[in-house]
């Protein structure tokens, strides 16, 4: 297969490195700046359980130079995904597979919800640009569970996790989905392949909708946020308005914000992506994450004054930084 991963950063770089060295395909990067010429320099690089793992990359940052791909992932940033989404044209075919890796609510989410198809989500799809660059049937639905890093350019750390969940956003099972997966699993992924990649979705951003913004604003890693009873009853009056939306929308939680909670603490002491983030003086991921949470809220009538308040409040810190457009 001919695959291109778009934006070889931390997660990006980790599944390039992972599919290129899992047989005969052609995985190539189509990348920028430091990142394009270190992959240029030294092909993909990932550091996990002490090894480092290389693999032959094709590099670029002209997707006309890497021409019609089998697979497309996209890894960029949310804030970045509308500009790339406006130059991948020339990586896709009727045939192309185009599976976003991407952290929180995508922008192809409300299709097929009577309550969000009447509109694109502005809040990560402004005025339906993406959706327009990007043929939705040529979509797949996927959810990252995986902490990476990069200690450099187109160096990619391995923390913890390998889990992918992949399926069709418009739910039920398919051939290619199943293909799909057998080919994630063979590059040693974890995979399930869901019957409603939507309820997966919202599964994860019920944790990260939280605890990656109080982190960000707080510096603190998600052992600390979780060991103060203020911050934490904060954080589960959020989540237990999250929960109140996605059941609007198809998408239960089974769980109480206790029961993740007990989940969360297992994973220890770690930075999510958006506190690293500010570290870096990256632009932060909030749209995706936060802010179109309160967007669907609003639309299927649904209050929401914990997320409102944690929104207004990392929007605030991120825009005093430089890290959110004003």
């Amino acid at each position: 297969m001919r695959i291109c991963i778009v934006g070889a950063g931390a997660i990006g770089g980790f599944i390039g490195t992972r599919l290129a060295r899992a047989g005969s395909h052609q995985v190539g990067a189509l990348a920028r700046g430091a990142t394009l010429t270190a992959l240029r320099q030294h092909g993909w690089r990932l550091r996990q359980g002490g090894e480092l793992l290389n693999g032959a990359v094709a590099a670029s940052d002209r997707a006309d130079e890497l021409g019609v791909q089998d697979l497309v992932v996209i890894a960029v940033k949310g804030p970045a995904l509308t500009e790339v989404a406006r130059g991948l044209a020339p990586l896709l075919a009727a045939h192309t597979l185009v599976m976003p890796a991407m952290n929180g609510v995508p922008w192809w989410f409300g299709r097929g919800v009577p309550a969000l198809e009447g509109a694109p989500l502005e809040s990560v799809d402004p005025g339906g640009e993406i959706a327009r660059a990007i043929p939705m049937a040529q979509v797949i639905g996927c959810v990252v569970h995986a902490s990476t890093f990069t200690s450099e350019p187109g160096l990619v750390e391995h923390k913890m996790g390998q889990g992918l969940i992949v399926g069709e956003p418009g739910g039920g099972e398919s051939a290619r989905v199943r293909e799909l997966g057998s080919l994630l699993a063979q590059a040693g992924f974890e995979v399930t392949v869901s019957p409603d990649v939507r309820k997966d979705i919202w599964y994860k951003l019920w944790g990260n909708m939280t605890m990656n913004p109080v982190s960000a604003i707080t510096g603190a890693p998600v052992d600390r946020v979780m060991a103060d009873p203020l911050v934490l009853a904060f954080v589960s009056a959020a989540m237990r308005e999250a929960a109140a939306v996605g059941a609007q929308i198809g998408c239960a939680i089974e769980q109480t914000p206790e029961d993740r909670h007990v989940i969360t603490r297992k994973l220890g002491s770690f930075k999510p992506s958006m506190l690293q983030d500010v570290e870096a003086g990256r632009a932060l991921e909030l749209d995706a994450i936060v802010t179109v949470v309160c967007e669907i809220a609003q639309r299927v009538g649904v209050a929401t004054p914990n997320i409102d308040a944690l929104l207004g409040l990392t929007r605030l810190f991120a825009r005093t930084r430089g890290l959110y457009p004003a």
